[in-house]
């Protein structure tokens, strides 16, 4: 017995010395992303129980993982690309706004992250989008076009291809009526429930099921881009990540940070020959927290390649990655500002069931008129129908002005209906989340407290250093928005003393503050009143009408249209028609204008052209 004994023992010595031989011996594995546009987990069947089938997504979990949360820091796709090509947080470098105005620069030694495999040795390619808002060098991509393709790579050279898909983009559900009435789609119109924010109606019906057609499409296309990696027999050596860009596109979804907008699908496959690069104890599904700046170090991880220390994210497969570890995850962070037009600033906080929301700016309320949104005729039923007084409270609610805060629990409430934040019960909780999310704001730190056209002229040759060297007065500014978050009465001196600050920005936040307090802050109306008149910045007399506008009565278009006119930055100038289409919208100011006394440069911007032309029709 002790002869057989020892004779398993040296057998398996040299099976596991083989074993450690082969896998020193391997090359780096190849990586394939499989990307589609505009799709967030609420509308397919291998998540939810009603949703659109995707067989050829759910094939690459049958040797891999799927990992239910995984999410978007973003909900728009140049923020979020942005935030994966990178690897760090958007607001930490000016990457965030949608569309650019101008490119930044990356930080200075991190370059995009193909760029790092590239010089490892790995043949890059990208079929075909990018929409970056950083400027490009030429070491990220062997090639980047609608031909790109691994197969052009040098013999027995490892691989990372990201192929891109738009069948689900937001275009495709800008039908008009004439589709809506003559065209049948494949899924049931009674096969799904629908979402409570929505209104039960026909078109809302049906732009859900078109939709759901075309998610349908794109699995069958991405199933394409799988039989050609099985074809090449590379399926046992490539990882194949499948990942939703950001949220879905049905109303209230993508550019708002509600989970619609942020929680997206995730599967990948795991190759056969690369199986010692993902941890034993992982299942097959993953519940830890992972979100896009988490992309590039896993990829990097996996390739074996070193992570550069300026990313913000970290890796959840590869050597060293611990399934207890990535399980243990539990918080997702997401922001959003500009969104081609439509100006907002909304920071948000993911914990375990629990979601917060900090709306800086809350009487900017989510509905406000963005022109390619509202090209999609769901929107425009829905505005029509809280127009016509026709929408439930909670339908109702993307029409109104929000609360500073929100805190929502999805276990129980996961399309985000019912607010906590003033609950009684929840007011540990509430803190323990703000606190959370401030922290993650003072360690970017979050450069959106200062306007995007002041950070284009100051801060967008190197917008970390800016941020680093301004870090006092951002976290100073923090703190006077955050005033909105207490009663009025408790604050008031703080206010006064924003307003009167010798700091340009301290009286924007002071304004701003205001308009948050809404007709509490009337009592500093003759304040605000003489800061409209003389302030030296015209973006703080810009918020000084615009609170005159929103709670004095008074109608104030005529003066913001004047500041407006001497504008000499694109960025400033959409700004200020923010406010504008803010009272005209929100109010019902009309007003007169002479749009044609802005520089051609600016009014010709396509931002500020749909702003101009829909002020015009008023």
């Amino acid at each position: 017995m002790k002869k057989i004994a020892v004779l398993f023992v040296v057998i398996l010595f040299i099976t596991l010395s083989s074993c450690k031989t082969e896998v020193k011996s391997l090359p780096p594995p190849n990586i394939v992303w499989v990307v589609s546009e505009d799709n967030s987990v609420h509308y397919m069947d291998m998540y939810v129980d009603d949703g659109a089938p995707t067989p050829n997504i759910e094939s690459l979990a049958e040797n891999g993982l799927v990992f239910t949360h995984a999410f978007s820091n973003a909900p728009v796709c140049s923020a979020a690309r942005s935030t994966i090509i990178s690897g760090c947080y958007g607001p930490r470098l000016a990457s965030h706004y949608h569309r650019k105005v101008q490119l930044v620069p990356m930080p200075e030694g991190l370059e995009m992250f193909p760029a790092y495999l590239r010089k490892a040795g790995y043949y890059t390619t990208n079929h075909s989008k990018e929409d970056y808002n950083f400027v490009k060098s030429d070491t990220v991509w062997n090639e980047s076009s609608n031909k790109a393709s691994w197969r052009n790579r040098a013999k027995n050279q490892p691989f990372f291809h990201v192929y891109n898909n738009h069948i689900t983009h937001e275009g495709g559900l800008h039908f008009n009526q004439d589709v809506f009435e003559k065209q049948r789609t494949k899924t049931d119109l009674e096969a799904f429930a629908m979402m409570p924010t929505h209104p039960e109606t026909d078109l809302f019906r049906y732009t859900n099921a078109v939709y759901r057609d075309k998610i349908v499409q794109m699995d069958s296309a991405i199933g394409k881009v799988i039989d050609q990696i099985k074809e090449d027999g590379l399926y046992d050596s490539t990882f194949i990540f499948y990942y939703g860009d950001h949220g879905g596109v049905l109303p209230g979804s993508k550019g708002y940070l509600y989970e619609t907008g942020l929680h997206v699908p995730l599967v990948v496959h795991v190759p056969e020959k690369y199986k010692h690069l993902v941890d034993d104890g992982f299942k097959a599904e993953v519940d830890g927290f992972v979100s896009f700046v988490d992309l590039a170090p896993t990829v990097l991880n996996l390739a074996g390649v070193a992570i550069p220390e300026k990313m913000d994210g970290k890796p959840f497969l590869g050597e060293g990655v611990l399934a207890d570890e990535v399980n243990s995850r539990d918080e997702a962070f997401s922001y959003a500002d500009r969104f081609d037009e439509k100006y907002d600033m909304v920071r948000a906080l993911r914990k375990g069931k629990y979601k917060y929301i900090r709306n800086y700016q809350s009487f900017n309320f989510d509905g406000l008129m963005n022109v390619y949104r509202y090209k999609q005729l769901a929107y425009q039923e829905w505005a029509d129908m809280y127009e016509q007084g026709r929408l439930n409270a909670i339908q109702s609610r993307f029409f109104e002005v929000r609360p500073p805060e929100m805190l929502f629990d999805l276990e129980q409430d996961p399309f985000e209906t019912h607010n906590l934040a003033r609950d009684p019960d929840v007011q540990d909780l509430l803190n323990t989340m703000r606190g959370r999310l401030k922290s993650y704001i003072t360690d970017l730190p979050d450069l959106s407290f200062y306007p995007e056209h002041y950070l284009i002229q100051q801060a967008f040759d190197n917008p970390e250093q800016f941020g680093q060297e301004h870090r006092e007065q951002i976290v100073s500014y923090m703190h006077i928005a955050d005033l909105s978050l207490r009663k009025f009465n408790d604050v008031k001196p703080q206010i006064i003393e924003a307003l009167q600050s010798s700091d340009t920005w301290k009286r924007y936040w002071g304004l701003i503050v205001c308009s948050s307090f809404g007709e509490a802050a009337g009592e500093l109306s003759e304040e605000i009143k003489l800061m409209a008149k003389d302030d030296k910045e015209p973006i703080n007399r810009l918020r000084a009408l615009e609170y005159m506008g929103l709670y004095l009565g008074e109608n104030t278009l005529s003066a913001m249209a004047d500041i407006l006119y001497q504008s000499t930055e694109k960025a400033e100038a959409l700004l200020i028609l923010n406010s504008m289409v803010l009272l005209t919208d929100g109010i019902g100011h009309q007003g007169t204008y002479e749009f044609e006394q802005l520089p051609e440069e600016i009014k010709t911007f396509k931002d500020v052209r749909n702003r101009l032309d829909y002020l015009s029709k008023y």
